[in-house]
């Protein structure tokens, strides 16, 4: 999370946040960390009538990179350990696992146990009480994070889209009034990505069944993102 004085930047897991916490940072003015990972309802509230800015990313695209990063992981984090029943289930069954956390607790309860019991400042930073909220709901955890990062607060909420990153981050900058000096603007166009899972093109990754079931688990992130598998 970032504050600036016409802003405040949700980092979404896993959607190009890590890039623009770098250039927020480097070149606003002012502009400093609340937190990691943390949700809108955690803005202080003399800074939550401020509008908020946040990126996701297509859904399919979501579960490919994080399960690309956990899985080339010294030590995974628990929400990859308990899925993947440490690391014994491959690509579609943890995905089918997480997909499932609203929908049937076998793999939700022993993760909520699993998971710290308050915030903190690194890895998923998702406190059990938190996820607990997933049950009963019959989403899939990336449109279940997309509600928890960025539901609730008063101010304006402008989320772009990862996969049109720069253009998005430059429009939703203006429409808040943050001006852009040249020097940020070169950077948001022509700087490196950083912290990119290696993997191969997700389209690759998903049986039909599986496809199908992020698109009706994570539908309301695909509404709202206007994204289609393949994008």
């Amino acid at each position: 999370m970032i504050a600036t004085d016409h802003f405040v930047f949700i980092h979404l897991h896993k959607s190009g946040g890590t890039f623009v916490n770098e250039c927020l940072l480097r070149f606003i003015p002012g502009a400093h960390r609340l937190g990691y990972h943390l949700p809108r309802t955690l803005i202080p509230s003399a800074i939550s009538h401020l509008p908020v800015l946040g990126l996701a990313r297509t859904p399919w695209s979501y579960y490919v990179s994080w399960y690309a990063f956990q899985s080339s992981r010294p030590v995974p984090n628990a929400l990859y350990r308990i899925l993947s029943e440490d690391g014994r289930l491959g690509f579609e069954a943890t995905i089918r696992n997480m997909l499932d956390l609203g929908t049937v607790d076998t793999h939700l309860d022993p993760l909520i146990a699993a998971l710290p019991s308050q915030y903190s400042g690194r890895g998923l930073n998702v406190p059990g009480f938190a996820l607990a909220s997933i049950r009963g709901t019959r989403v899939g955890f990336y449109a279940w994070l997309y509600r928890y990062m960025f539901s609730g607060g008063a101010g304006t909420l402008h989320v772009g889209r990862m996969e049109n990153m720069r253009a998005d981050l430059l429009e939703m900058l203006a429409a808040v009034g943050q001006p852009v000096t040249e020097p940020m603007r070169r950077f948001i166009l022509q700087h490196e990505p950083t912290n990119i899972s290696s993997h191969h093109p997700y389209t690759e990754c998903y049986s039909d069944s599986l496809r199908d079931l992020v698109a009706e688990r994570d539908g309301e992130i695909i509404a709202a993102q206007r994204c289609h598998f393949g994008d």
